[in-house]
């Protein structure tokens, strides 16, 4: 078998189903995304959605049959939303992040890697190949920066030199010995913009985050929202842009190559006040094919809460009241009783008072105290 010829077609096959970047690597051990996984967990900066095994994570072996080569793929997304609606008082608007415009990217990845594993075996019948996107055993940055799509940046995003860091990445592990391309020369430089900026010091170092403080990881939890990051937080329903976005290697970045990636401009900024009452099927329906959408929607109704305090959104209080009477479940509305509290007005006071004669839910009881003594804190 010719392996040069192949890994030529692979990628002329890449580029004809809309594969923006290609690369190849070795299965050989990702020793420095090992000793950097273990700083992470001994630091305690994991974030507990990732594969909990790090031998798992960096040793291909352990999770496919004598791997030969990994192929990275990367697809570009925008970064601009074009008819973007403007937050007016009284219809203010959260944002979900890049990533989270358009189709999941899951979805979007996983079709071009099964195509391109099709293609594959179409050439050789008995390759072996096992493709994985983001909630897959191996790091896709670790893979990615070895196959040469980019550099692994200070903001602990893949930059790459085409289309910054506004890339989904994917990897398919096969039984084929394909050559390695080479990894790309880091240009980050002595830049720290993205460490300096980020809004909760999640960016510990170049290239290492702490994920508990990360934005992006705290939108996606489904608790009470520590204090320290509720003002934090702005108008972000999902994820967190800001590491990006000031860097200048994604400056006049925009790519809309893609028709999957576009952003419905209702779905990507949504009003936040219908948010609060969305049934379990209307979300599903309306945010349900976006990554953002994977929590359900508690996540995104709390951050939409918060959100609208945020805006102090007078606007809202009726909603939110409504939320504090009525909602089962606990963090809803404690994080109701918070924001009410935060906005003020006249009936915020009443509202919060009755409440606590009510409520015998003990964080909720806390919620309340804390709504109550930011209506008598000047803010």
């Amino acid at each position: 078998m010719d392996y040069r010829k192949l890994k030529e077609e692979i990628i002329l096959y890449s580029q004809e189903i809309g594969i923006d970047k290609i690369g190849f690597t070795t299965a050989d051990t990702f020793r420095e995304m090992k000793n950097r996984l273990i700083r992470q967990a001994e630091s305690g900066y994991q974030s507990g959605f990732e594969e909990p095994d790090i031998n798992k994570r960096v040793h291909p072996e352990l999770i496919f049959p004598e791997p030969r080569s990994i192929i990275s793929i990367a697809i570009a997304y925008p970064s601009k939303m074009k008819d973007a609606p403007q937050s007016k008082k009284g219809e203010r608007r959260g944002i979900f992040a890049r990533a989270s415009w358009g189709t999941d990217y899951h979805v979007i990845l996983r079709d071009k890697l099964k195509r391109l594993e099709e293609f594959i075996k179409g050439r050789v019948p008995a390759a072996i190949t096992k493709s994985m996107v983001d909630t897959g055993e191996l790091v896709d940055r670790a893979v990615a920066e070895r196959a040469g799509i980019g550099w692994s940046g200070k903001n602990c995003s893949i930059i790459t030199p085409e289309f910054g860091s506004y890339v989904y990445l994917g990897e398919m592990i096969t039984s084929l010995p394909l050559e390695p391309d080479k990894p790309m020369e880091d240009r980050c430089g002595d830049c720290n913009k993205c460490i300096d900026v980020c809004p909760t010091g999640a960016l510990v170092a170049g290239g290492q985050l702490n994920a508990k403080r990360c934005i992006a990881f705290l939108t996606q939890t489904k608790g009470f929202l520590p204090d320290e990051f509720r003002k934090k937080l702005g108008n972000r329903l999902y994820g967190c842009d800001t590491c990006q976005t000031v860097c200048p290697e994604n400056k006049g970045k925009d790519f809309h190559v893609h028709p999957e990636t576009e952003p419905d401009p209702e779905i990507a900024k949504p009003l936040l006040k219908p948010l609060l009452s969305i049934s379990n099927r209307d979300f599903k329906e309306k945010f349900g094919h976006v990554s953002g959408s994977w929590r359900g929607k508690k996540p995104i109704q709390r951050n939409a809460i918060i959100a609208l305090a945020h805006y102090k959104d007078e606007t809202a209080l009726p909603e939110l009241i409504k939320v504090l009477k009525e909602d089962s479940r606990p963090v809803i509305r404690g994080t109701a009783a918070w924001a009410i509290g935060k906005i003020g007005g006249a009936d915020a006071e009443p509202e919060l008072q009755h409440a606590l004669d009510r409520e015998t839910d003990v964080e909720v009881l806390n919620e309340i105290k804390k709504g109550i003594q930011l209506l008598e804190t000047p803010q």
